[in-house]
């Protein structure tokens, strides 16, 4: 009997949008604020910065995704170009950032509600939790759903703020934190008020800010068309990282000196605010909520969907390779469910670290699973020269663009070992790593045990 495969069932639409959630997220919504009070107005160069070197792993992912018909996500390429181990490693990293995202992620959907509704916050994250379950436990398509319009909330919401900048820049507005112009970008100390190194430390923040828009890659399997949506989707990451990073920053700074927003609040809070909009904070409330909910939803499926990857390829258990009656990962599901509400309760106890931990750590392997996908392409081009030269999505300026993208990536790595609120998380990271590597020694031996035990026999 033929094993049951995954279900492409994401059309065009969910895709594009699946790639602009990935885009927009927590980072930008609550991480700007902090990342501001570090850089200032030089804010829009970092994001502009990483967005671009991004764009880069984008194009050469989605080249190595559609060389071969076989591949489901970049453990698959992992495998094939740089042998089991890294596969092993980058997989259990890949799922072990999104379990740590999307627990800060739905502990912050607990702490939303409570600004309605005077309940303990693990109810409404436990609730969300099986809520978020039930809908993917159904079909992909209920996946590619929510995130249509968890991301369509998003859009409109900068849509809006964009648009009342604009409005406001012309008529020349003043508000309580003085008059709405382009002068407030270098009036207030200039485009780099702390200097260098504030620039140089944002980066961090702004990595995590960009974490999922790698997830148009981990969708592949469940793409209806991935030779047309997966290249449509990538193509357009450069304007949206413009007109929504950049773009969005450039009018909220326009409307707020950088002095007036605080690290511990919502910029588009404040700015909606400033604008004399008295419902602002439950609207933007409501956004956040929401894009929390499509992290951790977004969480969920990639977990799920990388556990199954890996027990497909013998590295995991095959409990985890199980689909459902709908062609769903069922049992990956559910464990990483179960590790997403048990983190979230356990970081319950330091509140007020967790967030900045858990970025780092995000940060961190996120750079690693970004600089395989590079340092595999280097290895397509030198040990693939057929495919490459078949190829209908060739990613521009390689293979110099992927040694300029990884250097740019080892000075990140450099900068937060040097920052203070970000070194412990760095210094601590390279424990998943050892401990990968050794797990995967182990399970090498085993493997190379049974093979000699059954030529004897």
């Amino acid at each position: 009997m033929a094993q049951p495969e995954l279900k492409r069932e994401l059309a065009n639409r969910h895709v594009q949008l699946i790639a602009i959630g990935g885009t927009i997220g927590t980072g930008l919504f609550l991480g700007s604020g902090k990342a501001i009070q570090q850089a200032g107005p030089s804010i829009m160069f970092t994001y502009l910065i990483v967005g671009i070197a991004v764009f880069f792993v984008m194009r050469a992912l989605g080249e190595l995704l559609l060389s071969k018909a076989g591949y489901q996500s970049f453990t698959d390429i992992a495998e094939d170009y740089l042998g089991s181990r890294a596969a092993f490693i980058t997989g259990w990293t890949y799922w072990f950032c999104w379990i740590m995202t999307a627990m800060a992620d739905v502990i912050a959907v607990g702490v939303y509600v409570q600004y309605w509704f005077d309940i303990p916050q693990w109810v409404p994250a436990i609730v969300c939790l099986i809520i978020l379950l039930g809908l993917n436990l159904l079909t992909v398509k209920n996946f590619g759903e929510l995130e249509f319009w968890f991301a369509l909330i998003k859009v409109i919401t900068i849509l809006a703020l964009i648009g009342t900048g604009v409005v406001l820049l012309v008529m020349g507005f003043k508000t309580d934190a003085g008059s709405v112009t382009v002068t407030n970008l270098w009036e207030h100390g200039g485009v780099f008020p702390n200097g260098i190194s504030g620039f140089l430390f944002s980066f961090q923040m702004v990595v995590f800010a960009y974490v999922g828009v790698e997830l148009v890659g981990v969708s592949a399997a469940e793409t209806s068309n991935p030779e047309k949506n997966i290249p449509s989707a990538i193509n357009k990451i450069p304007l949206r990282i413009l007109f929504f990073y950049v773009g969005a920053l450039l009018v909220l700074l326009c409307i707020n000196p950088w002095t007036e927003l605080s690290p511990a609040e919502s910029p588009f809070v404040k700015t909606f605010t400033l604008v004399g909009i008295p419902v602002a904070a439950g609207i933007i409330n409501f956004v956040v909520l929401t894009s929390a909910a499509s992290a951790c939803n977004s969480g969920m499926f990639s977990t799920s969907r990388i556990l199954y990857n890996l027990s497909k390829n013998r590295q995991a258990s095959s409990q985890f390779a199980k689909l459902n009656k709908n062609h769903v990962p069922g049992n990956s599901l559910f464990i990483s469910t179960l590790v997403i509400s048990v983190g979230a309760l356990l970081s319950k106890l330091i509140p007020e670290q967790a967030f900045g931990i858990v970025t780092t750590i995000s940060a961190i392997c996120f750079i690693w699973v970004w600089g395989v996908v590079l340092v595999c392409h280097i290895r397509y081009k030198k040990t693939r020269p057929e495919l490459q030269a078949k190829s209908k999505f060739k990613a521009p300026f390689t293979p110099f663009i992927n040694y300029v993208v990884l250097t740019l990536f080892a000075a990140i790595l450099i900068i937060m070992l040097i920052a203070k609120e970000t070194r412990p998380a760095l210094l601590l990271t390279p424990l998943w790593f050892i401990l990968l590597f050794l797990l995967h020694s182990i399970r090498s031996k085993k493997e190379k045990s049974s093979k000699i035990a059954k030529n004897i026999k």
